[in-house]
């Protein structure tokens, strides 16, 4: 990270900007519902979470690979999480590698 973009504050700090907090404090949750309401942007909060599954990643593994230089370079080019998205591409053709093979008709 550039020196630049390092910002030092105290703390206590946190609460400076261009933000009016009175009348933020002075909001009620009626005005908040209001204003969500009239946002249309606003995303919808009803979300049924009855059925959801956890999913907990796999384990992972360091190795040491040996990878094209080109290859290695468009995924660097992509930006951050490069390793995981190769991680993926792998798994998708692992994935498609252990499907059935269809039998082929005589």
């Amino acid at each position: 990270m550039k020196k630049e973009n390092i910002v030092t504050r105290k703390w206590g700090d946190r609460r400076k900007g261009k933000t009016d907090w009175a009348r933020v404090d002075k909001l009620t949750d009626e005005d908040i519902a209001k204003a969500v309401a009239d946002d249309p942007d606003a995303a919808s909060i009803d979300i049924d979470w009855s059925k959801g599954t956890l999913v907990i990643p796999a384990k992972k593994k360091a190795i040491s690979i040996r990878i094209d230089e080109d290859v290695l370079d468009f995924f660097k080019s992509e930006g951050d999480g490069y390793q995981g998205r190769m991680n993926a591409v792998l798994r998708s053709y692992m994935q498609q590698m252990a499907k059935p093979k269809p039998k082929k008709r005589a």
